[in-house]
């Protein structure tokens, strides 16, 4: 079992079983599910992501992804749950409020649309969270769209 699924699985066992308070990556059957996600370093989110994509099963973004979780909203496999919220904010240094170099265009490059353009215009420099609903998200970026297993 590839580590990421391993890891997965186990923590889909050792969940809440109150969906609201889960946060992480758990297999839940044929699905991926992106639950509270709070982000993290942006270099294992993109391999994170890499992963994700290599399992060809549909990865589902529930509950609020929050800074390097949104680059795995343009996963080819993604949907975003109905009621799934969105956050940006400029990358920083761990422990610092100083905005890495760089890592806002590493970031940048997995998004589209009305999204990458909010990204370069602003929310890439931005210590405070901009969060849109899963709604405006697809308003802004029509490649992504909703999960149908959870409408």
């Amino acid at each position: 079992m590839k580590p990421l699924l391993a890891l997965a699985l186990l923590a889909a066992l050792a969940a809440p079983a109150d969906a609201q308070e889960r946060s992480g990556i758990y297999q839940q059957g044929e699905f991926i599910d992106v639950w509270n996600h709070r982000g993290g370093h942006v270099l294992q989110m993109v391999q994170t992501r890499e992963q994700l994509a290599a399992t060809g099963r549909v990865v589902r973004i529930r509950g609020y992804c929050r800074s390097a979780c949104t680059i795995l909203t343009t996963l080819p496999n993604a949907c975003l749950a109905p009621k799934a919220r969105i956050g940006f904010h400029a990358p920083r240094i761990q422990g610092t409020q100083i905005i890495a170099p760089y890592v806002d265009q590493i970031m940048g490059s997995f998004y589209r649309g009305g999204v990458r353009e909010r990204w370069f215009g602003g929310w890439n420099r931005s210590r405070e969270m901009q969060v849109i609903s899963a709604r405006e998200y697809t308003r802004l970026d029509p490649q992504a769209r909703f999960c149908p297993s959870l409408s």
